[in-house]
């Protein structure tokens, strides 16, 4: 006899997220020696990360992994801790529960439910955006205000929604009435809309946006993603 690898069994497709994680820690914190299906409960931070890294590169099929910010955020987000270093965080262990069972604050789903939709809308719409390092994904809100916050108008960058799951959202640098610079968030894009219109394009589209940040014109940043325009009767 010989021991297989973890199988879930689901009834519908609702649950293919969940049965994805249960096999992805069985896969990656299992012991090769161990008694069926006993798999730690508690895993250190270190190991998640490199399991995570390790999916979106999978899933993705790309060569550009994630950075130590990526990870810092992802680790806010999972402990729902913004107070922690990134060293910190480094010696904490992760729980399935916090991996896949418990909602996350203020939102409708887990974190493995989150990142799934972040693996499937970049696998499906934004493998090339993200080879090419023009989306930062992995950072939240509050600190995307504090980076453009001092940057000229027009000045932007993309990162994934937190209150959708699967969604791409544009963060950009505008003046005020009052001629402080304030930061706006676009409504969030869903792999169905970028099947409609594509990402370049769309960045093409909305003249408020000028410099990808820091500081590269966006022409030059996307031009190689735009698609040519069709025009008169096409």
């Amino acid at each position: 006899q010989v021991l297989s690898l973890p199988i879930v069994v689901i009834v519908h497709g609702n649950q293919d997220n969940n049965a994805k994680a249960t096999v992805l820690w069985d896969n990656a914190f299992s012991e090769i020696d161990r008694v069926p299906f006993v798999v730690a409960e508690r895993v250190p931070w270190e190991k998640m990360c490199d399991t995570l890294n390790l999916k979106f590169m999978a899933e993705v099929q790309t060569t550009k992994g994630l950075l130590k910010e990526h990870y810092f955020f992802l680790a806010q987000k999972i402990f729902n801790d913004h107070s922690a270093s990134l060293e910190d965080f480094q010696s904490r262990n992760v729980s399935w529960a916090q991996f896949n069972k418990e909602i996350l604050p203020g939102r409708g789903f887990t974190f493995w439910q989150w990142f799934d939709g972040v693996l499937d809308l970049t696998k499906r719409c934004l493998k090339s955006y993200w080879s090419d390092r023009l989306i930062i994904g992995f950072i939240s809100k509050q600190y995307v205000c504090k980076l453009l916050s001092t940057e000229p108008d027009g000045t932007f960058l993309l990162r994934f929604s937190d209150s959708e799951i699967g969604g791409v959202t544009i963060a950009y640098v505008t003046r005020g009435k009052d001629g402080s610079s304030q930061v706006e968030n676009i409504q969030p894009f869903s792999a169905k809309d970028l099947s409609i219109r594509s990402l370049g394009d769309r960045i093409r589209d909305l003249g408020q946006l000028r410099n990808l940040y820091p500081n590269t014109p966006k022409d030059q940043a996307f031009g190689s993603h735009y698609n040519k325009e069709q025009t008169g009767k096409d």
